[in-house]
């Protein structure tokens, strides 16, 4: 072997070890999180019982059925509430979408049944299952609990192998500019026409991303219209022909794209299961349009006569049947079953096909379903919010990917400390964003949410300044709004209220790990009572804070159903016309926990659009530079006060 084949050789080699070690990594961290959720859920529901249980967030306990029925599909689903119709469910994680195991609580037997919120209230949680519950006891109580998705890790172990594995077409492609062998290609800009309104930052992102060969980004910060830049994105490469998938890591996100890409008349088709989908979207599922489709009668008279001809065959009779009737019995039905299974392979195939974009979560992709289908341009929205093997399944399937989110809100949720410690945390957006750069990426930079002293200090402290706040809301106030009485309450649009020296400090929840600060939270709800006597409507606040356990307790001080509390997790991507934020922490060694992940207040402090009040304790809150910011932006806004003046602001 002459020397510059051996040098080219141990160079091809020495590649392929770097790529196989990133890959391992990720394989490596998905068996670590595997690991610390199954402890978590295992410690944090099943092995708690009653009000300890509810406490961890993951469970639901002493319900009863108030009501069975069956949809999506032959479904069953069953409506439970509080045995004891006068109590309001707890503070929970089990959101829509959540997948549960709904289990009997008086029962010895291990049975448990597996299904899938579909809604939830302050009184009564939903969840489609595919059988109904068969309790033992008269009157039973049953359990609700979280469960893992083991299917979605191991399509993202697949995928990873896959990817590993991939040595020429689109992915090796998408593989080496992803992990930095090769910088991303953007070619000459093709001109297109507008199909709906937008911003020179949006025009020129989609035009970036539209001469993207490979991989391009699309950075949009809180209120900056990300999801028209996306969908106009969308309906541009359709218009030239393509066919694109569209993606993002949670239901609603992919749900929020296929209501707007429906309004604008474009053909697509949702996967997953109808029960994770909003009800005004169902009907655009590929499960219930399957089911709901003319031809899928035949299928099913074929499968039900095949049931009829086994059940024939295996029939006993006193006489003895011709020679070969029961062999030709069970050939026949075999014949019906396969017909039918081909009928509804061809349906579901025609479906996908005359669609011109498929909607899905990243974990969603079902790879038997989509066959060896390649899609020209894949779009995963809130990439910032994925952990990287999840957006494998499916760039398994891309010519040329975007990804669009704000690495500068919420990571992904990771549990594993050790799969963090290997930056399991770290999203492909982002990892990629630090890779490339400006070269790669565009940032939306004009806002349409907040007033312009809500968005100011965001835009200053994570995105350089650079947004500018549109006309329409620069300086819109709650005392615009025709229904709202204006007074200092609400004609001021930022406020600071510190509770240092009120006797507002934090405790731990009697029992699980989480925090809560009751004087705070009284004075929380002082507050929201004053903005719904100025005429604030109910639904147009939101309560929202770092720990579930004072989101319990704003819950209990709260009567107002209207009136949203969550957790600052919980609230990512909504907005309110009025947000109270209760940062908790107050305490002398000045510990500040959760709010020292700078990110989360960034998403805490950019979901008001008129008003936002925040309430916490000044002399906790200096022990970290971020906070020494913030409060003095709230001076320099004269909107720093304390508690006391909670009176005065609401006359």
């Amino acid at each position: 072997m002459s020397g510059q084949c051996a040098r080219y050789k141990r160079s091809f080699e020495t590649r392929f070890l770097l790529l196989n070690e990133h890959f391992e990594r990720l394989l490596r961290c998905l068996d670590l999180e595997a690991a610390a959720e199954s402890d978590a859920v295992a410690g944090m529901s099943r092995r708690l019982t009653g009000s300890a249980a509810e406490l961890s967030g993951c469970s639901l306990v002493g319900l009863a059925i108030r009501d069975e029925t069956t949809g999506f599909g032959g479904r069953v689903v069953v409506t439970l509430g509080k045995r004891d119709r006068r109590l309001e469910l707890p503070w929970t994680r089990l959101n829509a979408g959540t997948p549960v195991i709904v289990s009997e609580e008086t029962a010895a037997a291990d049975e448990v049944w597996r299904g899938i919120v579909t809604q939830r209230n302050r009184a009564t949680i939903t969840v489609a299952l595919a059988e109904s519950p068969e309790p033992v006891a008269d009157r039973p109580t049953f359990r609700l609990d979280l469960s893992s998705d083991e299917i979605s890790r191991q399509r993202q172990r697949d995928a990873l192998r896959k990817a590993m594995a991939a040595e020429r077409g689109p992915l090796a492609v998408l593989k080496h500019c992803l992990l930095g062998e090769e910088s991303p290609v953007f070619g000459t800009p093709k001109a297109w026409t507008r199909l709906s309104a937008l911003d020179d930052s949006q025009r020129d992102a989609v035009t970036h991303a539209l001469a993207a060969e490979s991989v391009a980004i699309i950075h949009g910060p809180p209120g900056t219209g990300k999801t028209t830049t996306v969908v106009e994105l969308i309906r541009q490469a359709v218009r030239r022909g393509e066919r694109v998938l569209a993606c993002a890591p949670s239901n609603l996100a992919v749900d929020n794209l296929l209501e707007r890409l429906l309004a604008g008349g474009e053909r697509v088709i949702r996967l997953g299961h109808p029960a994770r989908v909003l009800p005004e979207l169902r009907e655009h599922t590929l499960d219930v349009l399957v089911e709901t489709h003319s031809d899928l009668k035949l299928a099913r008279e074929w499968t039900s006569e095949a049931w009829s001809l086994r059940r024939q065959a295996s029939k006993y009779k006193r006489t003895a049947p011709p020679p070969g009737e029961r062999r030709n019995l069970r050939a026949e039905a075999k014949q019906l079953l396969d017909d039918a299974r081909r009928l509804e392979s061809r349906l579901v195939a025609h479906l996908l096909d005359s669609a011109t974009v498929v909607c899905a979560t990243l974990t969603g992709l079902n790879a038997e379903l989509l066959g060896d289908r390649v899609f020209d341009l894949v779009v995963i929205d809130e990439a910032a919010q994925a952990t990287e093997p999840t957006c494998w399944i499916p760039l398994l399937r891309a010519r040329r990917l975007v990804l669009a989110g704000d690495h500068c809100q919420l990571p992904p949720t990771v549990l594993s400390h050790a799969a963090r410690k290997e930056n399991f945390h770290v999203s492909l957006m982002e990892r990629l964003h630090g890779l490339c750069g400006a070269a790669i990426s565009r940032r939306l930079t004009k806002q349409y949410r907040m007033h312009e002293q809500i968005m100011q200090f965001s835009s200053d402290e994570f995105y350089e300044s650079s947004l500018i706040a549109a006309d329409a809301v620069r300086q819109h106030r709650l005392a615009d709004l025709p229904h709202v009485t204006p007074c200092p309450l609400t004609q001021a649009a930022l406020k600071f209220y510190d509770t240092a020296g009120s006797s507002c400090d934090e405790q731990a929840e009697t029992e699980g790990s989480s925090r809560e600060n009751p004087g705070e939270a009284a004075f929380v709800a002082q507050h929201v009572a004053a903005l719904l006597a100025a005429g604030v409507a109910a639904a147009e606040i939101a309560v929202i804070t770092p720990y579930a356990a004072q989101a319990r307790r704003l819950r209990e001080l709260i009567s107002n159903e209207a009136v949203e509390i969550d957790t600052v997790d919980g609230f990512q991507g909504r907005e309110k016309e009025a947000v109270v934020i209760s940062l908790v922490r107050s305490n002398p060694q000045g510990e500040l926990g959760f709010l020292t992940d700078t990110r989360r207040m960034n998403v805490a402090l950019t979901r008001a659009r008129r008003s936002l009040t925040v309430f916490g304790d000044s002399s906790t809150l200096a022990n970290h530079e971020f906070y020494v910011r913030l409060l003095e932006y709230f001076e320099n806004q004269e909107a720093y006060g304390t508690v006391w003046e909670l009176d005065e602001a609401a006359t």
